[in-house]
């Protein structure tokens, strides 16, 4: 078959840097997670929340993620590896590619509700703030099943047609086929920047940024699905992520428009400010402004001063050292 002009694929997923392998799928993955956590940071620290607060809260909700992505891929695909003349083993080798971005996001939301929790944080705010870098993160993922040669579309002649080089073993047929990894790349791109704009002109808040980069992403999942010829489970006529995508997109919407009604505009404190050396929280809207230091300095100042002049101002600077107490001794 002749063509103009094709995207070719990597004759091997693996670069091997002396002895050690470095795995295509794994090194896309973990860059994503790097960009999210990243621009995720960044969006937190505008908001008023602390610097190293979205890396905190990540080390729970990536390794959540990834075993919640795993379990997905695994449970809706079980013949693969639990039938006969399969090995169970292939269940965790995640380097083969294998990651479900559903269970990624319902386990990974409970990873970073557990992190949340820790640090007394509002998970919706939590979520706006690194919701267009899972976006980008996603985009970044997909290009790890174009070092697989997985997951590609029907048959085409298009001149950005992806090339699939015969395999008996994974199930491939040389040719040429739509690159729905890439397509699913560039609508990730698209989600990612949709969800920055509509933030920045409408004020998104209580996890509604969130929420759109939810239903927007399951849009394009939607058509993408359906122009894939992997193996997958249908039900009445479509693929079971056609299904998923359309469920998850009306409870995007829902949370939408309820949250909208509920909660209006944007939360004022997303991080109160951490208690350093018995200094109480700040209650300022920026969520980090600082404690006054010298608040106990001055009441002991207060009750020394006024316990030598006797005056009526000596129970003033008592009650203030009084209220100061605890908070030097927590």
């Amino acid at each position: 078959m002749d063509l103009l002009a094709y995207i070719p694929s990597p004759s091997s997923g693996v670069i091997y840097l002396g002895p050690v392998p470095l795995r295509g799928y794994a090194f896309c993955i973990i860059i994503g997670v790097f960009v999210a956590v990243w621009y995720g940071g960044r969006r937190w620290v505008a908001r008023g929340g602390r610097v190293g607060t979205v890396a905190d809260i990540a080390v729970w909700a990536v390794p959540f993620g990834l075993v919640g992505g795993r379990l997905y891929h695994v449970i809706t695909d079980y013949e693969l590896y639990f039938t006969d003349g399969r090995d169970w083993v292939d269940a965790f080798k995640i380097w083969q590619g294998g990651l479900g971005i559903w269970g990624a996001i319902a386990l990974g939301a409970l990873g970073a509700w557990i992190g949340c929790r820790r640090r007394g944080i509002p998970l919706p705010a939590y979520a706006d703030a690194i919701a267009p870098g899972i976006a980008f993160a996603q985009a970044i993922g997909r290009w790890g099943n174009w070092f697989n040669q997985e997951l590609y579309g029907k048959a085409t002649t298009l001149p950005w047609a992806l090339k699939i080089d015969g395999d008996a073993d994974a199930g491939r047929v040389a040719g040429t086929y739509h690159p729905t990894f890439l397509y699913e790349s560039l609508w990730c791109v698209g989600v990612a920047v949709l969800v920055i704009w509509a933030d920045r002109r409408f004020t998104l808040g209580h996890g509604r940024a969130f929420a759109l980069y939810v239903a927007a992403y399951t849009v394009g999942r939607f058509w993408i699905e359906y122009l894939r010829v992997d193996d997958a489970h249908h039900v009445l006529g479509l693929r079971l992520n056609n299904w998923t995508s359309v469920v998850v997109f009306l409870a995007a919407v829902a949370y939408l428009v309820i949250s909208a009604k509920r909660a209006p505009g944007r939360e004022e404190v997303v991080e109160p400010a951490a208690v350093e050396d018995g200094a109480a929280p700040a209650t300022g809207t920026s969520g980090d402004a600082p404690a006054k230091s010298g608040g106990a300095d001055e009441s002991d100042g207060a009750a020394k001063s006024g316990g030598a002049a006797k005056r009526g101002g000596a129970d003033e600077a008592g009650a203030v050292a009084a209220e100061a107490e605890p908070t030097k001794n927590p």
